[in-house]
């Protein structure tokens, strides 16, 4: 089963990808096509979501 949340923090968002979360913000988060919403002031992306851009945004 999976551990990961339904709901992503921006490190956990990083942590997933195995990236930098400078990088996620660079490459990802900043990119119009990104969907996220917010949880009171916070950011959060929802992990079916982050997945299904990562995947149409492959090179």
């Amino acid at each position: 089963m999976n551990d990961t949340p339904l709901l992503l923090t921006r490190q956990q968002a990083s942590e997933l990808l195995g990236i930098d979360p400078k990088s996620f913000d660079k490459y990802i988060r900043s990119h119009p096509d990104f969907q996220c919403f917010m949880v009171g002031k916070q950011e959060r992306y929802l992990r079916s979501k982050l997945l299904n851009f990562i995947e149409s945004h492959c090179v």
